[in-house]
């Protein structure tokens, strides 16, 4: 929740399992108005620390009518949060009393859905930064404990970086989003 501390924990292994589970419970809900299913953000990069959230992108063809993935979603329990000021996505929490599931609904193709899965692989197969993320974001956690916001800001030019880096990779190593992950 939004007024929750922010923890960084070890890497859990049952986080691709729980994604897994996750995503098979949309993808029969959805059917194939969910172009992809991708388990993405630090729970999704094996070894790296992270908040105990799983987040999971679904592309859709267009977040607009919102027919075709809000009513499956909800039909599963998870809740819709109109007040998401970010226009590029559609966003839902995990129902009440569950484990801690993120849902992000984005256009199949756009930037942001790029973006998302680009970070994910470049950490995937760069340990190093992978390390550097997760000494930042421990540091800043103690830091922002309580702050949110503040949190997120903070990360900010760190993840700039970060993908800048990911650019470069994906152009000298021919990069693509490959098969999505359900």
């Amino acid at each position: 929740m939004a007024g929750d501390p922010i923890i960084i924990v070890k890497y859990d292994r049952a986080w691709p399992d729980e994604f897994r589970h996750t995503a098979a419970s949309i993808r029969k809900a959805m059917g194939n108005a969910a172009i992809r299913i991708d388990h993405v953000g630090s729970t999704a990069v094996p070894g790296l620390d992270a908040k105990p959230v799983i987040d999971i992108q679904v592309s859709v063809s267009s977040l607009v009518p919102d027919d075709s993935f809000r009513q499956p979603l909800e039909g599963l329990g998870f809740v819709f949060d109109g007040k998401n000021p970010d226009l590029t996505k559609r966003f839902f929490r995990e129902p009440p009393g569950t484990k801690r599931v993120h849902l992000h609904v984005r256009p199949a193709g756009s930037f942001d859905e790029q973006l998302n899965l680009l970070l994910r692989d470049y950490l995937r197969a760069h340990s190093e930064a992978a390390l550097e993320y997760a000494k930042a974001k421990r540091k800043l956690a103690l830091e922002f404990r309580n702050d949110r916001e503040g949190y997120v800001l903070a990360k900010e030019p760190l993840i700039w970086s970060l993908l800048l880096r990911a650019h470069d990779w994906a152009q000298s190593s021919g990069w693509s989003p490959g098969r999505s992950d359900a």
